[in-house]
């Protein structure tokens, strides 16, 4: 039996976190901070992808980038290596900030535990909330982030994203995927990917 008060408590939390971040996003007219939007838009498209997930899951869609901001992308070197080690950092950063929110809520070492393997993409492909997450990031990407994303980038570089994006998936996120209302340059793009 889920605890409301501990759960509406940590995404309180959460959110209070990522309301922090100094990046900011319009969306329907209203400015946000960036990180709090993402995390929100994360939580509705679990509940759309998988409504019955576990508390774990739900918490950790919240915090999966949690206070991102404090980590620049461009405190790395700007290559392949630079951002793996970005991408590793994050995670772990992730995971820390998370840990700290959640034993101030109360929750036991076993959630948390779970919660931090979940946010180190922990056996992607074997763990079904693993894949589930990883689903949702990618849905949430595609949706809300992919249209901006392919400005930056040679055609060549986004279909072979998208191509590495649509293989962490699993089959029930491809079909969710194809369901979404995309922009036509995105779904072109993505139609061609997959050809």
């Amino acid at each position: 039996m889920v605890n409301l008060k501990k759960y509406k408590k940590a995404i309180q939390l959460f959110d209070e976190a990522n309301a922090l971040d100094p990046n900011t996003e319009f969306f329907e007219g209203k400015e946000y901070p960036k990180e709090l939007l993402y995390a929100e838009r994360m939580t509705e498209q679990l509940n759309k992808f998988a409504p019955n997930s576990s508390l774990a899951l739900q918490l950790t869609v919240r915090c999966q980038h949690i206070c991102r901001w404090e980590i620049p992308r461009d405190s790395y070197e700007m290559n392949r290596v630079g951002y793996l080690n970005w991408r590793k950092d994050l995670k772990d950063f992730h995971a820390k900030k998370a840990t700290e929110i959640l034993l101030e809520v109360g929750y036991n070492s076993e959630l948390i535990k779970e919660i931090e393997f979940l946010l180190l993409k922990k056996q992607l492909k074997k763990n079904r909330d693993t894949q589930a997450l990883e689903d949702v990031v990618c849905l949430v990407f595609l949706e809300f982030y992919f249209l901006k994303f392919s400005k930056k980038y040679s055609e060549e570089k986004l279909i072979a994203i998208v191509q590495k994006t649509w293989k962490k998936m699993s089959k029930k996120g491809h079909e969710a995927a194809l369901k979404l209302k995309l922009p036509k340059v995105a779904l072109a793009l993505i139609t061609k990917a997959l050809s």
